[in-house]
């Protein structure tokens, strides 16, 4: 009785509760339809948010994993070159500029009027050695030869006279005294004799000295020249020590060349030859030339030697200097030096941490260290032990570790 009781009063609390609940969703459903009136745009907004995220769980959820496939790993690419050991002689390369070996200043020794010319004589005209660069008017040069002659023969004479005197002096006092010596130098006219050979000697002098100055109003030059400066014309009166003109020697030019000390040690100093290159208005042209000596100096800024290197026979024709190396051109210089044995000439690219190569093994890269002997703008001069050849990987490779495996590209094969 009590349990029928119990489960009566179970049944109406049910009851009443879902009599509550059903309230209660009629008026949220109530209240959620007239939300989607007031809010009508909003709530299909969230409705497709809400069915386009349920559709992307069921996608997700039903997606097939992909099968994962392994690749194997490559070992790097690279590119590669064959180098041999060679004799290789040394070509030490630099630059300078091109100097006049001699220059002079024309300066007459005597004054007087121009009267005779050179027509090369004249900015950039060549004078060939002995030749005549002007005259100065030598008629009162010529009467000077002739007065000095005279005074030459006027003190031959006297000279002549004393000694015909001191001879008759002799006699004489040997007919009075004979078989003994005058006890005065006079008596025999001695001092007299003297005297008028160092008036002749004196005499002598001045006539040397006339026939020097008439030879000096030509002026000549020993060497072959081109002019580069004029300070005279015809007709001009010139003073002696006043300089007419500038040239300098065409025979040879100098090349001062600097160098690193180091440098100095692949070539003899005198003797070894070089090649001069110069490039004028389109044309190139190499002229022999030979090192000669240091200028006996360091550049205090520079801290480098000067070579100087000498190029002679030079190219003059009708007048005009021919060849294209005049003072002030720079030019590229190839001084020739020693040989360098059993070694390598390795693009300075290939060189890696200033001395090592990397070289192919097999299939494997090996770090080899060498010795760089020299470098120039192009290459290394390298030495060591590789039999007949090696080859060197040229291309660059990332995080370089020594046995590290390679693969050779196939533009090496």
């Amino acid at each position: 009785m009590l349990q029928m009781k119990t489960l009566k009063l179970n049944k109406e609390k049910m009851l009443t509760l879902w009599n509550r609940i059903k309230l209660k969703s009629k008026n949220a459903y109530k209240l959620f339809a007239d939300y989607c009136k007031r809010h009508k745009q909003a709530a299909i907004s969230a409705a497709i948010l809400i069915v386009g995220i349920l559709i992307t769980i069921i996608m997700v959820a039903l997606k097939k994993q992909p099968a994962k496939v392994e690749y194997p790993e490559l070992a790097p690419l690279v590119k590669t070159a064959r180098i041999h050991p060679q004799d290789i002689e040394m070509v030490i390369k630099g630059y300078g500029t091109v100097k006049p070996k001699s220059q002079v200043q024309i300066v007459p020794q005597v004054s007087g009027r121009v009267v005779t010319l050179n027509p090369q004589f004249r900015t950039g005209g060549v004078i060939q050695e002995g030749e005549q660069l002007l005259q100065i008017e030598p008629k009162d040069f010529e009467l000077a030869v002739e007065q000095a002659q005279a005074n030459v023969a006027e003190m031959e004479v006297k000279l002549d006279i004393e000694k015909s005197e001191a001879a008759v002096a002799r006699r004489e006092w040997e007919q009075i005294n004979p078989g003994t010596e005058p006890n005065s130098a006079l008596v025999l006219r001695e001092p007299q004799i003297k005297q008028a050979e160092a008036q002749l000697y004196s005499a002598q002098a001045v006539l040397s000295k006339a026939k020097l100055d008439l030879e000096r109003t030509n002026i000549k030059l020993p060497i072959n020249v081109c002019i580069t400066e004029k300070n005279v014309d015809l007709g001009q009166y010139i003073m002696a020590g006043q300089t007419v003109g500038r040239a300098y020697g065409i025979d040879a030019v100098e090349i001062e060349v600097p160098l690193e000390d180091g440098e100095l040690a692949w070539f003899d100093i005198p003797g070894s030859k070089a090649e001069v290159l110069s490039n004028f208005g389109g044309e190139e042209k190499i002229l022999e030339g030979e090192v000669k000596r240091t200028t006996g100096r360091v550049d205090e800024f520079s801290r480098l030697i000067y070579v100087v290197v000498e190029v002679t026979n030079r190219d003059v024709k009708e007048g005009v200097i021919t060849d294209i190396l005049v003072p002030g051109k720079f030019v590229t210089v190839g001084i020739k030096g020693k040989t360098f044995k059993n070694a390598f000439a390795v693009k300075r690219d290939w060189i890696r941490n200033g001395e090592e190569l990397w070289v192919v093994n097999g299939d494997f890269l090996n770090i080899r260290a060498v010795d760089v002997v020299r470098t120039d703008d192009k290459y290394a001069y390298v030495r060591f032990e590789s039999g007949d050849g090696v080859e060197v990987i040229t291309s660059s490779v990332d995080a370089v570790v020594d046995g590290m495996k390679i693969r050779v590209s196939s533009e090496n094969k």
